[in-house]
């Protein structure tokens, strides 16, 4: 996961967090994504994530990235 968010990190001229924050707000099933920061250079920081900055295609390499099969019973 790390890897790919590095290399889109890049793609798109933004950090590693602000790509990470910046998915989990496109998440259909997030309704909300709550930031903390610990000054007023981290919340700038975190605002940058703010945007439509991730492609479609962007967005699908992270969920393969980040996909996970269910452990039994769920799956056998």
């Amino acid at each position: 996961m790390i890897d790919a968010l590095e290399a889109i990190a890049a793609e798109v001229g933004k950090t590693v967090p602000q790509v990470a924050l910046n998915r989990l707000t496109q998440r259909p099933t997030a309704s909300s994504v709550i930031i903390d920061a610990r000054g007023e250079d981290q919340l700038r920081h975190n605002l940058g994530a703010v945007g439509g900055m991730l492609s479609a295609e962007q967005i699908a390499q992270l969920d393969r990235a980040s996909a996970v099969t269910a452990p039994y019973p769920h799956f056998p």
